[in-house]
């Protein structure tokens, strides 16, 4: 089992102070993407992309809110968007404007799981033209200067040499579910499973197709993996809408994790959540990851 996409990354120069709110980057990186990108693949007649005339055919609709297909796990209550921003090195930075000085050049990663050409292309043309409109608070404007592209294809397989601890470190703020809940300290099944389903919804819906394995078996054997040390604090983050000024919680816990047991089977999960992000609003950078073996 293979799961394939590109990792991009793309570089601005400030043409004006462009500002990052603490624990805000990629949020803001978002919104000012997702502003550019409706505005050059929506109908000027098409007020709400749900309910968009040519959904099917609008690059806008089909990425960034695609609708729920009744195929993947429950909780989903819309299809997962398939990329991921790459943006906490921003958090509290501002950018002075400047002409090839250091100082005001930035950059910043996005992971993609609809890889072909088209979705690229469309992904560059509206971070091309997200800069003039302005980035962040202060609408500081940008110009696009480096896109650098790199297909990841990762190997699902168990490993057959994988060590028996592995620790988890949260980087972003994560919310993960159990039962509808959020959950305060994640027993290896719930991370395991977030991930996996993650991953085999991505894949189905933008990639080769479902992953083939058994799903109930490995929720079993996840079960006997064991949490060993839980060293997580909880972080407080509000974005507010520009849209209908309604304020948002995108905090959560950050920390680290450690498991013990056989990890054959996981490890290769756990190395592609890293890519993926894992929890409620990974789209937007919350629930990055990093693995240690």
């Amino acid at each position: 089992m293979r799961f394939d996409f590109v990792s991009l990354r793309f570089g601005f120069t400030a043409l004006e102070p462009v500002h990052f709110p603490a624990g805000k980057a990629a949020n803001v990186l978002r919104g000012a993407f997702g502003t550019a990108f409706r505005g050059l693949s929506c109908r000027p007649d098409c007020s709400d992309s749900r309910n968009c005339p040519d959904r099917h055919a609008c690059p806008y609709a089909r990425v960034f809110s695609p609708e729920a297909t009744g195929q993947g796990p429950s909780g989903l209550a819309d299809s997962p968007r398939p990329f991921v921003f790459r943006a906490r090195h921003l958090d509290g930075r501002i950018f002075q404007a400047g002409s090839g000085e250091l100082g005001s050049l930035f950059r910043f990663g996005v992971n993609l799981f609809a890889a072909d050409a088209a979705t690229v292309g469309a992904f560059t043309d509206a971070f091309r033209a997200m800069g003039p409109t302005g980035i962040g608070p202060r609408h500081g404007r940008a110009e696009l200067c480096e896109v650098l592209c790199e297909p990841v294809s990762l190997d699902l397989a168990p490993r057959a040499a994988a060590p028996d601890r592995v620790t988890v470190a949260f980087l972003t703020p994560t919310e993960l579910k159990q039962e509808h809940r959020i959950v305060e300290r994640p027993e290896f099944p719930v991370l395991f499973g977030r991930i996996r389903d993650r991953v085999s919804t991505l894949r189905r819906l933008y990639g080769r197709g479902p992953l083939e394995m058994d799903y109930a078996g490995s929720s079993r054997r996840a079960a006997e993996v064991r949490l060993i040390r839980c060293e997580l604090r909880r972080e407080t983050v509000e974005r507010r809408s520009s849209r209908t000024g309604q304020t948002h919680p995108i905090g959560g816990f950050v920390g680290e994790l450690e498991y013990e047991g056989d990890l054959r089977e996981f490890l290769p999960f756990l190395e592609a959540g890293q890519w993926v992000g894992v929890g409620r609003q990974a789209v937007w950078g919350k629930g990055e990851i990093q693995v240690t073996v």
